[in-house]
């Protein structure tokens, strides 16, 4: 009985000095060395997708997506979100088949999407994890490489106390605003936990903030429970007393809480306006400005980056130029 096949592997032709992959009766030649193992260990795996590859130009970028959006996205924390990002990429890719993706298409689908390049990027990354769930899951196919729109670059925008001082004076008529300022002022949490926040999740006697309800299904945006300074602590304690028995922290009187960051967005637009600071002073500026101020008053790296639910790497790379003292030995050596 003759024995089965032990599948492609690579063998060293010494007289060629030259590895060689090998499939049973079948030869195929590398131009790889014998130091060049890693290389040629990279061949081998491009032979064995190749061999076992179906073909590309039946398969449809809608099937695709569509068996992401139901077996990955549907359920999640997140499927609001991912299911904005992937309406435009069935848009444009809806009628289009997997041989069809290459450079030249990825970058007219970025400059389909005008200014909104980071979303393009975005949206980009979530066509990827499609393939790849498809090629795992369903049939395997040759991943053809994206060509993704450039990284935008970083921004820190940092608030002064005199630009806060400015806003809060801004929005002296608009106590939702005010209060969603004050929040991420001493918290550093993200819009929509803030919007989120409800009195259940603060506990004033023990003064622990909880960013998530209890039994919150965990996301990559850590939001972990925090304690309440004695700053946030006074103010909560008096918003408390006016609520009563209300449930939301950040209350739009008269209007539906659905579009709760619509709403919000909307009245943080009105009053930077009105304090005269510039566009790039988004809600996200808090938390920027919390991480900030932190590490200025010689807060320890790790603390912040568990107050924040960062990783200290991330502190380090985005905000360490604010740490007292920060790299002073390098630019003191002679």
């Amino acid at each position: 009985m003759p024995r089965r096949s032990s599948g492609p592997k690579l063998w060293y032709d010494k007289a060629r000095d030259r590895w060689t992959i090998s499939d049973g009766k079948s030869k195929r030649r590398t131009s790889c060395r014998r130091h060049e193992i890693r290389a040629a260990e990279k061949e081998l795996q491009i032979y064995i997708a190749e061999k076992h590859t179906v073909d590309n130009s039946s398969t449809a970028i809608a099937d695709i997506l569509m068996a992401y959006i139901d077996e990955v996205i549907t359920g999640k924390v997140s499927e609001k979100t991912s299911l904005s990002a992937l309406k435009p990429l069935n848009k444009w890719w809806g009628d289009k088949f997997l041989v069809d993706v290459n450079v030249a298409s990825c970058r007219a689908y970025a400059k389909s999407r005008g200014t909104a390049q980071p979303s393009a990027r975005t949206e980009m990354a979530y066509l990827r994890a499609a393939l790849r769930h498809w090629n795992k899951n369903h049939a395997p196919i040759v991943i053809p490489e994206l060509t993704m729109p450039p990284k935008s670059p970083a921004r820190c925008r940092v608030l002064t106390r005199s630009e806060a001082a400015a806003f809060l004076w801004a929005a002296r008529r608009s106590p939702h605003i005010a209060r969603f300022f004050i929040l991420g002022w001493y918290t550093g949490s993200r819009k929509s936990v803030m919007l989120n926040l409800r009195w259940p999740m603060i506990d004033l006697k023990t003064r622990v903030l909880r960013r998530k309800p209890i039994g919150a299904v965990e996301t990559k945006k850590r939001a972990p429970p925090i304690p309440i300074g004695d700053r946030l602590y006074a103010h909560l304690k008096r918003w408390k007393r006016l609520d009563g028995k209300r449930d939301l922290v950040i209350y739009f009187p008269g209007r539906s809480q659905e579009n709760a960051i619509k709403q919000n967005d909307r009245g943080w637009h009105k009053a930077r306006k009105a304090a005269e600071l510039s566009e790039d002073v988004t809600p996200h500026v808090l938390r920027h400005t919390r991480a900030t101020e932190m590490l200025k008053q010689g807060v320890p790296i790790w603390d912040v980056a568990k107050f924040l639910g960062m990783t200290v790497a991330l502190v380090e790379s985005t905000y360490g130029h604010s740490i007292p003292g920060w790299l002073n030995n390098a630019a003191q050596a002679r």
